[in-house]
């Protein structure tokens, strides 16, 4: 399951009048679909069914081909409609996010947004969400781009956001009870210790999916994620006047 997300950022001369556009668009995956129904997954057979008695409830398929558990060191594979393990999984959409406050791109400044997305599943192996931009740098206005933060502190995010007068940066910092160790902290570094600070441990969004967050089965409360976004323009750089805009990508999968 997976969500597109828009964050917008304005950046003026000396004033902005804008109007924003925001979007999202909600993918959900089937094997064929109806007004009428759904059906995830299907199976080409010659025979079975779904039979029940007061005693006992069966479920059969017979006449596929190449079924059965396979593993060894790096999969594990439950081939066949009969073996696949079912779990459910949910996402609530997030909020499109608009930075503010606008910042003067000849004195700079910081805008900041936010949003949250809950994730349900059943899943004994649990689940994970990942971020991924769809451009690098993922924050845009034509030809023009604000730098995709990048840490000092790499491969680790930066506990505090880090710029100087001369730079201009996007960057984002999850918060939440999943978040995964490389997004937690002592109070001082990121990736060490099992603190979760606010607004701490700053990193850069990329083309590729970043793991944010990673949990167990957690019926029927959920667990709650929420993605602070982060634009800084320094006082000595000219950055051009606009509407910039980021889309990234959310993924929540059952493990």
């Amino acid at each position: 399951m997976f969500f597109r997300l828009s964050i917008s950022a304005g950046i003026s001369a000396v004033f902005l009048t804008s109007l924003i556009f925001l979007f999202l668009n909600v993918v959900v995956a089937e094997v064929r679909s109806s007004p009428s129904y759904k059906l995830q997954s299907d199976s080409i057979n010659f025979a079975g069914g779904l039979s029940s008695s007061s005693n006992y409830s069966l479920e059969s398929t017979a006449g596929e081909v190449a079924t059965g558990d396979s593993d060894s060191v790096s999969y594990k594979l439950r081939a066949g409609y009969q073996q696949m393990q079912e779990v459910f999984i949910s996402m609530t959409a997030p909020n499109p996010v608009v930075m503010t406050p606008n910042i003067l791109g000849i004195t700079g400044g910081t805008a900041n947004g936010s949003t949250s997305v809950s994730i349900l599943t059943d899943s004994p192996s649990g689940y994970e969400l990942t971020i991924m931009a769809e451009s690098a740098p993922a924050m845009r206005k034509g030809s023009d781009s604000l730098a995709d933060y990048v840490p000092i502190s790499n491969p680790d995010p930066d506990f505090s956001f880090l710029t100087n007068p001369t730079t201009a940066h996007f960057g984002f910092s999850p918060e939440g009870s999943n978040i995964v160790d490389r997004f937690r902290d002592d109070g001082l570094a990121c990736n060490v210790g099992s603190g979760d600070t606010t607004l701490a441990c700053w990193d850069g969004l990329d083309t590729s999916n970043k793991v944010i967050a990673s949990g167990l089965a957690n019926q029927p409360n959920g667990a709650t994620t929420t993605l602070n976004f982060r634009v800084v323009v320094g006082g000595s750089i000219v950055v051009p006047a606009g509407n910039y805009f980021a889309t990234t990508t959310l993924t929540a999968l059952p493990l």
